[in-house]
């Protein structure tokens, strides 16, 4: 006969496991937290490779005072919206995790910025959502056409690392990490484990190889990003895109970016041929404003670097 499958108890925020379900986490404080899961086999990780990507590898020690900062690269996206927000652009070697309600745009944020990229830059979009046809399609809409993208459809990340490792793109992409999963874990995509080591394992790949990887995430109905809390933990810039679905302005900000700061915001309209960026938000704050009618006046706040102008109302009667 075969063995008793074992579960176990994992916390959402803080991933603290047991085996009992708990009301509130022991460690976080969290109160209902706790899902259950399949207990895995212990996997061994992939090796990191040890060929010239420049990064020292684990069990190499290195003064702080001999490591040189002075070749850190970044790659200009082409929206300075995004650079903004990400402190000059992406990182080489940095792991960013954009989320965001579905249907808000992420996807189509990241396919956009793949045309200004690939002109000097080899680019590997993966999508566990949409077939290649599918992205060929948003593709065109979008006006995006370049010799320097390469998209591929799956679901697996072994695939991806493989993939990755094989062909050494300058960045990759994945849409999104809840679809995604390791063979050697029994646990449906999604899940606490399968996000969490899918996560680990591209933190590998950019740390140990140099690649800029970026990663969409869902968000659950608390407006967190779906998985265990300690995803946000492992990557390097966490990017929040939000905004309401009926109406096309986006507000793009980071709530984590070891590269940058956390106090910038970018703003974007979706209109046809996707997200066009707003340099100039007061305008936009300001277009229904009344003229010349009382109980209404203009207050500037600044977030960043930027000042913003917005109204304020107020109703009064004598």
């Amino acid at each position: 006969m075969a063995g008793k499958v074992k579960t176990k108890y994992v916390c959402n925020s803080c991933g603290y496991k047991t085996s009992q379900w708990m009301g509130r986490c022991a460690q976080c404080g969290e109160w209902n937290s706790f899902s259950e899961e399949v207990e895995e086999p212990v996997i061994s990780k992939v090796k990191a490779p040890t060929g010239g990507s420049g990064v020292p590898l684990k069990s190499d020690v290195v003064s702080l005072n001999e490591i040189s900062t002075d070749d850190e690269v970044r790659f200009k996206t082409g929206m300075s919206e995004l650079d903004r927000v990400l402190g000059g652009g992406i990182v080489k070697g940095s792991l960013v995790l954009l989320g965001g309600d579905p249907g808000i745009g992420k996807s189509t944020l990241l396919l956009q910025i793949c045309d200004y990229l690939c002109r000097g830059l080899k680019v590997m979009y993966f999508s566990g959502e949409e077939s290649v046809r599918q992205i060929k399609l948003r593709a065109q809409r979008l006006d995006i056409s370049t010799e320097n993208l390469y998209v591929i459809s799956t679901n697996s990340m072994d695939n991806i690392s493989h993939t990755i490792l094989t062909y050494q793109p300058d960045i990759a992409i994945v849409d999104s990490i809840q679809t995604v999963s390791l063979s050697a874990l029994s646990s449906s995509p999604g899940s606490i484990t399968q996000v969490r080591e899918c996560t680990q394992e591209l933190m590998r790949i950019a740390k140990y190889n140099n690649i800029s990887v970026l990663v969409i995430g869902h968000v659950n109905k608390d407006g967190a990003i779906a998985g265990p809390k300690v995803l946000e933990h492992i990557v390097d810039t966490v990017l929040y895109f939000e905004g309401e679905r009926n109406f096309s302005y986006r507000v793009l900000r980071a709530v984590k970016n070891r590269f940058g700061s956390t106090n910038e915001i970018g703003m974007f309209e979706m209109q046809t041929k996707g997200l066009a960026q707003v340099e100039n938000p007061s305008a936009y704050l300001l277009e229904e404003r009344p003229k010349n009618t009382s109980g209404s006046c203009v207050a500037c706040i600044i977030e960043g670097s930027r000042p913003i102008l917005s109204e304020i109302q107020a109703l009064v009667t004598k």
